[in-house]
């Protein structure tokens, strides 16, 4: 039986067109090793970022990069047009997000105060594979849908 929660009640309600795939989540798994896991290629697995803002009085982000690639804070930064930027470290991604590293998605925070950006890699796609809001749990979908969802700004993040 398929996992439903709060991402695949939404994709539903929306009637979003998506597919699911579990894998063992017990263990933390990089994006790449997701990707190996569920047999897709590592371009196509995108993971979620939590980064802060020198200005906390503004939204942290959650910033979605391709698996093989790295945030570039001065990128990031320079394309929100913000002065400094920092990636959370796993305890305070986990606390400001209430799920696990390997677990946060922006489909599962979408009533929470976050701003979610895609990097700019995603447009060469048409469907990607993103986190269904608990370790185990991968959700492929269009990028467009995505977009559409999370409001997502497009950014030069890597």
């Amino acid at each position: 039986m398929a996992i439903k929660n709060n991402v695949t009640r939404l994709l539903d309600a929306r009637q979003v067109a998506y597919t699911t795939t579990e894998y063992d989540g017990s263990q933390f798994h990089s994006a790449d090793e997701v990707a190996q896991l569920i047999g897709v290629r590592v371009e196509q697995v995108y993971k979620t970022i939590v980064v802060l803002r020198e200005d906390k009085t503004r939204k942290p982000l959650l910033v979605l990069v391709a698996a093989p690639h790295e945030i570039d804070l001065k990128k990031l930064a320079a394309s929100l047009g913000e002065k400094k930027l920092r990636i959370a470290k796993h305890d305070e991604a986990e606390k400001l997000t209430g799920l696990q590293v390997g677990g946060i998605s922006a489909l599962a925070l979408q009533h929470k105060p976050f701003e979610v950006c895609l990097d700019r890699s995603a447009l060469d796609c048409e469907h990607i594979h993103v986190s269904g809001g608990q370790r185990g749990l991968d959700v492929q979908l269009g990028v467009k849908d995505l977009l559409a969802l999370t409001k997502a700004k497009v950014v030069e993040a890597t």
